[in-house]
């Protein structure tokens, strides 16, 4: 689910998202990558899938005691912008012996 504005997808702006990214680095982690138990890590996930989450979050699809809460604040714009910043994060992986 791509976030339509005017019938077009709306696209996100990286540098906004990281600003708007703040509020989520108590449980996100500053690079997207989470320090706590419950909360899952968001760096290098493809946009359209932190789109149709946070979008799901915020219509009550997907229910959290936080991020319900936060996500019902999110416009449009703050979706795609976030989807955008913690998108384009690299991850790289180590698997292992």
């Amino acid at each position: 689910m791509l976030t339509v504005a005017g019938g077009q997808a709306l696209a996100g702006d990286r540098s906004a998202g990281k600003g708007k990214a703040r509020v989520c680095v108590a449980c996100h982690g500053v690079d997207g990558l989470s320090r706590m138990p419950d909360a899952p890590n968001l760096a290098g996930n493809s946009e359209l899938y932190l789109r149709t989450q946070l979008t799901a979050y915020r219509a009550g699809e997907r229910q959290h005691p936080q991020m319900s809460i936060i996500a019902k604040g999110l416009s449009d714009e703050d979706i795609a912008d976030l989807a955008a910043w913690y998108s384009a994060i690299k991850v790289t992986v180590e698997l292992p012996d």
